[in-house]
């Protein structure tokens, strides 16, 4: 499915539109749970004891997010950054982002390949709520949680139909449209809701220096162009019984936009490469069911598949017309696929708690084929194809032995099946949270985590894998406190501890996947936010990060960690509809240090990026009785200039304006 962007965006409206008429302005629709791995509320123990922080569909739309990335940059222990790669990446408590589970109702979004994601295929339209778990995690959760789980639940609809549909536009972004339907009858729900998005370029800031490779005024080869559709279908057929379906598509383009520095006697600079992505194209469907045999004995089971593709150019020269000429040079055509089968089990023991079974399969596979430049300047064809499977067998028993105490411990066995050899290792996971008073929870967790090597840490293209290496392995322990506090507010302090060995990153000098010996994260996240009034809302937090690198000679902390960071947000709901939000966010302390390939006898020398703040600002009216909104925003206000990596200037001004009508 290739449509061109206006038919996309016309059959999106009008078909929300056709099945909104006549329905009445509706609240958004409620949580699709039956695709969720652990159900929020069903865990006595669980989430009590984990460091668990949610984003509503009001916060997501009051900060004017598009996308996951946007969504969650505001949050304790999350730093978003854009590197080499021209992607968003998400990381959490100093893990990278293949060390973060990212499920879509309970589908692994996370690719098959390097097990990374790109947040920017994730609209928000279709979100109802995203809950990310910092630290220890279930063990239901499956391998590869070191750093945490992004969990996103969709929206479903509710009794009657309800519709909406929207468009916005501003500086080089030609249009965002975007629309939803949903209803729901006694044993059906539904839930559609489809997003289109072309940006030419983003604007950098006008404080940015003008160099050899990029002068100012709007970054090159920065266009992207998404579209993605999502639907959700659930069936009650008894009270006992309840199944559901999702199905999930994007496809786009974009340009990767190289460094701007361009200098060989640079030493931090990596070299500059031209490259763009385009067919971007995917697909996940998951099947769900969930049956109470009893009263206490319920099981829950879902069959998933994820299907992606791209194709991944590296130029020779910035005029991106040739990938035949320099060495290196490449056009390669990426697909994976991830598919799985999940059996959960579970058995209420009354009083003595809860005991979840988690039986689970997953089959990844990647392939990667086309021509690549050889030393000699031959563009040589090139295929590779390999696939991993994944196993596990996990459990987990929470219990409220007294009526403030709640327990959670967990136990899970992984394996991986490949060519060269097969590997087995556990997960092991403990926690308890205790009401001191009405107002006052304690908290602790600790968590024994393991991910595998991706299919690209082992069989990289470039020759970069390595294919002997074990299992990351990171012990993380963790205390914390909330406390209510008068006028609506609240509340948190927690402290973290995690030493991770094996981190498998590549070498410096061979540029080779390996496995390092150990790296250490210590940290502080503050949280506290307040209501004092039904139209004031007040956030606001502070995280501290500090990391050790034991495992190379001249580094003292991992690269493109932030040290300090700071969230504010404001929003104020006024009585005639308008509603008024800012936030504002300040990094400190990252460093960074001599690229890869530097030499053995190379020094390594070590630098830091400027510390920033960052501005935005969202203002809305409502009209018609709340069915139309009209809204206008600013993100980085005061244009700041600033970089989240070495050579890679983020975005400046970006002003935009917008309209939603709900039918």
């Amino acid at each position: 499915m290739h449509p061109k962007n206006p038919y996309f965006i016309a059959g999106l409206i009008s078909l929300s539109c056709l099945f909104a008429l006549g329905a009445q302005a509706a609240e958004d629709a409620d949580r699709y749970r039956l695709g969720e791995i652990v159900v929020s509320g069903e865990r006595e123990g669980g989430e009590t004891s984990e460091t668990l922080r949610t984003v509503s569909a009001e916060e997501i739309r009051a900060r004017g997010a598009r996308t996951l990335d946007q969504a969650l940059a505001l949050l304790p222990g999350v730093s978003v950054r854009v590197g080499a790669d021209g992607t968003p990446r998400i990381d959490i408590r100093g893990f990278r982002t293949r060390h973060v589970v990212l499920l879509l109702d309970g589908v692994p979004m996370n690719s098959a390949g390097d097990e990374q994601f790109d947040p920017t295929l994730i609209t928000t339209e279709n979100i109802a709520e995203i809950k990310v778990i910092s630290g220890p995690s279930s063990v239901l959760y499956g391998q590869g949680g070191l750093g945490g789980v992004i969990n996103i639940v969709t929206k479903k609809g509710k009794s009657g139909v309800q519709g909406m549909v929207g468009a916005e536009a501003g500086d080089r972004e030609p249009y965002l449209a975007k629309g939803s339907v949903s209803g729901a009858s006694e044993r059906v729900f539904y839930f559609l809701s489809g997003q289109a998005s072309k940006v030419d370029a983003f604007p950098l800031s006008g404080d940015f220096t003008p160099t050899t490779e990029q002068p100012g005024g709007y970054r090159k080869n920065s266009d992207r162009r998404r579209e993605a559709l999502l639907g959700t279908v659930g069936f009650t057929p008894s009270a006992d019984l309840s199944l559901g379906l999702t199905v999930n598509y994007f496809q786009g383009s974009q340009g990767l936009p190289s460094s701007v520095i361009n200098d060989p006697n640079d030493p931090f600079a990596n070299p500059v490469k031209y490259e763009r992505l385009d067919g971007i194209v995917g697909t996940s469907v998951q099947l769900a069911a969930e049956y109470a045999a009893t009263d206490r004995f319920t099981v829950r089971g879902w069959a998933f598949l994820n299907q992606s593709g791209e194709t991944d150019t590296q130029f020779d020269d910035a005029s991106l017309t040739s990938f035949n000429r320099v060495i290196g040079s490449f056009q390669q055509r990426i697909t994976t696929s991830i598919r799985g089968l999940t059996l959960q089990p579970s058995y209420l023991v009354g009083t003595a708690g809860k005991v979840t079974l988690s039986l689970a399969s997953e089959w990844d596979t990647w392939r990667n084929s086309g021509p690549v430049v050889d030393s000699l300047g031959n563009a040589v064809g090139s295929y590779k194809r390999k696939e991993v499977s994944l196993h596990s067998a996990a459990a987990e028993y929470a219990v409220a032995p007294l009526p403030r105490l709640q327990l959670v411990v967990g136990y899970g066995y992984y394996w991986q099946l490949r060519d060269e050899r097969n590997d087995g290792d556990y997960s092991v996971m403990a926690g308890a949270s205790y009401d001191l008073f009405p107002e006052t929870r304690l908290k602790a967790a600790v968590k024994r985590s393991i991910r595998f090597p991706s299919l690209d840490d082992l069989y990289n293209v470039s020759g970069a894998g390595g294919n002997d290496l074990d299992p990351e392995v990171a012990w993380t322990y963790e205390a914390g406190v909330e406390q209510k506090l008068p006028m609506n507010s609240r509340a948190s302090v927690t402290g973290f501890y995690t030493h991770a060995r094996n981190l498998i990153q590549k070498d410096p000098v061979t540029s080779v996947a390996t496995n390092l010996a150990r790296i250490d994260f210590t940290g502080v996240e503050l949280a506290a936010d307040s209501a004092p009034t039904k139209r004031l809302l007040l956030k606001a937090s502070y995280s501290y990060l500090d990391s050790a690198d034991h495992s190379r000679a001249g580094r003292q902390e991992q690269q493109y960690t932030p040290g300090d960071k700071v969230a504010l947000e404001a929003k104020y709901d006024f009585d005639c509809g308008f509603t008024s939000y800012a936030s504002f966010l300040w990094i400190g302390n990252q460093y960074f240090y001599t690229k890869n390939g530097s030499g053995p006898n190379q020094p390594v020398l070590r630098a830091k990026l400027n510390d920033y703040g960052v501005v935005n600002l969202k203002l809305s009216q409502k009209l018609l009785s709340d069915k139309v909104n009209l809204y206008v925003g600013a993100n980085n206000l005061l244009d700041q200039n600033y970089e989240t990596s070495y050579g890679f200037p983020a975005p400046g001004r970006f002003v935009y304006g917008g309209v939603e009508w709900r039918l």
